[in-house]
């Protein structure tokens, strides 16, 4: 009994002294925390689910249940939600947020999550793509009440909404060789990048392609990532503006995408540059993130409270962090 005692407590010293040496594993675990409490609060207390508690939140503890991070029971009844598409028309949201484009990408880009980790079928992910499809805008793109904001972590600008669109398309079945999807392709490189978020979110939309206007867009926003990183390792939504975890989370996810193909970011980063701009951008997003284990929400403009904001964001951090 001693020695199991012993051991017991040794473990726990291992496990505190780990986390103390690991502030990225700590910083998670205390946003899932946070996280696992809170998404399943919005249907508890309103009558609808919600985007950024049932999309961007959900989808950030799925990869971090799938990463062996505890969340419980907390994704069960959004889980039983997501699994239904053909009911999510039904969901009827307050008013201002009632986006029901934004709110279609938001639950598949969830469900394609609980796809690939075995936790919803692959017939549910089809019924939403169904959605997602239908929701295209003739030019290729989805466009949503917002898109023509900078985009924030709750509401996405038309390249974020198309870039995830298509991304659970493809997770769904669907080949790049669809006409869905080559119409989200065809849109994608006619867009010009302009600021953070948009050269963020052209990386990730882009992946690997190798055609010319592919290339030529990931030269330019890869530009932009590297010019615009600020000392604390954090971006804004422009190169001049002050770094904020939503835009920071964005970039760190579009350089990580391009980490096991360093030749595609050759033109603005060497290979260790690459991978500095990533644990420096992770170290920031680390360093906002408050007490009770959420991180600031990213607002346009800056420094507004929003509730709605500060649980995409954290989402969106996780996710960032996970990666």
């Amino acid at each position: 009994m001693r020695l199991l005692l012993t051991t017991t407590a040794a473990a726990l010293v291992l496990s505190i002294v780990g986390s103390a040496q690991d502030p990225t594993a700590a910083a998670i675990t205390k946003g899932v925390q946070y996280l696992t409490v809170e998404v399943p609060k919005w249907k508890a207390g309103h009558s609808c689910y919600s985007c950024h508690n049932n999309g961007d939140a959900a989808r950030a503890l799925l990869a971090a249940g799938a990463k062996g991070f505890d969340i419980g029971t907390s994704l069960d009844d959004t889980l039983a939600f997501l699994k239904q598409p053909a009911k999510w028309v039904q969901n009827k949201a307050p008013d201002q947020f009632d986006d029901r484009t934004l709110a279609t990408i938001q639950f598949a880009g969830a469900l394609a999550v609980a796809e690939r980790h075995g936790k919803a079928a692959s017939t549910d992910l089809e019924a939403a793509a169904k959605l997602l499809a239908a929701a295209q805008q003739a030019d290729g793109s989805w466009q949503l009440d917002d898109s023509h904001s900078v985009g924030s972590p709750a509401a996405y600008s038309a390249l974020i909404a198309t870039w995830s669109a298509r991304t659970s398309l493809i997770a769904s079945g669907m080949q790049p060789d669809n006409f869905t999807i080559v119409q989200a392709d065809r849109w994608i490189r006619g867009v010009t990048v302009e600021h953070v978020v948009d050269a963020s979110a052209m990386l990730l939309a882009l992946g690997d392609a190798g055609d010319v206007m592919a290339e030529n867009l990931r030269r330019a926003s890869l530009s932009i990532l590297r010019t615009g990183q600020a000392p604390t390792g954090g971006w804004g939504p422009q190169a001049a503006t002050a770094p904020q975890v939503f835009d920071t989370a964005l970039a760190v996810l579009a350089l990580r995408s391009l980490e096991s193909e360093p030749r595609l970011a050759r033109s603005a980063y060497r290979p260790e540059q690459l991978t500095d701009a990533i644990a420096t951008g992770r170290k920031y997003i680390v360093s906002q993130q408050r007490q009770d284990g959420s991180w600031p929400e990213t607002t346009r403009p800056a420094n507004h409270a929003s509730y709605a904001q500060r649980i995409s964001t954290t989402g969106w951090a996780l996710l960032a962090l996970l990666q």
